[in-house]
């Protein structure tokens, strides 16, 4: 079982920049997909990243793509998601997601077996 801890979310203006981080428990961080989702009020959970378990395949739909920046440190367990040019538009609840082995595509949120609780970005116009 992997346990997931999502930090770093707030309020920020237009244009400005946060720095999600993931915590996860377990040996085997190493070894897992890792992704970012976000849910606005009244909408559907959607992808915003993903990266493989070495790091060396990032994902990133066009509505993020050149502003949001996933990584990861599979020696402290951290997976982060790094925004920057911040539009109103991109206040959602952000999910942190893992996946030991997964059929699905990345961008899938069937492709995830352990999600955090959410941490709240809110980007004021």
């Amino acid at each position: 079982q992997v346990q997931l801890v999502e930090s770093g979310g707030g309020l920020v203006q237009a244009g400005g920049s946060l720095r999600l981080s993931c915590a996860a428990s377990g040996r085997t961080f190493s070894s897992y997909r890792m992704g970012w989702f976000r849910q606005a009020p009244g909408k559907e959970r959607e992808f915003v990243a993903a990266i493989s378990s070495t790091g060396s395949t990032t994902y990133y739909p066009d509505s993020v793509k050149g502003r949001f920046t996933i990584s990861r440190d599979n020696t402290k367990n951290t997976v982060y998601l790094q925004m920057s040019s911040l539009k109103p538009e991109d206040t959602a609840v952000y999910y942190c997601a893992g996946s030991s082995s997964s059929p699905y595509y990345p961008t899938a949120i069937r492709g995830y077996d352990y999600w955090g609780q959410g941490t709240q970005v809110t980007v004021s116009s």
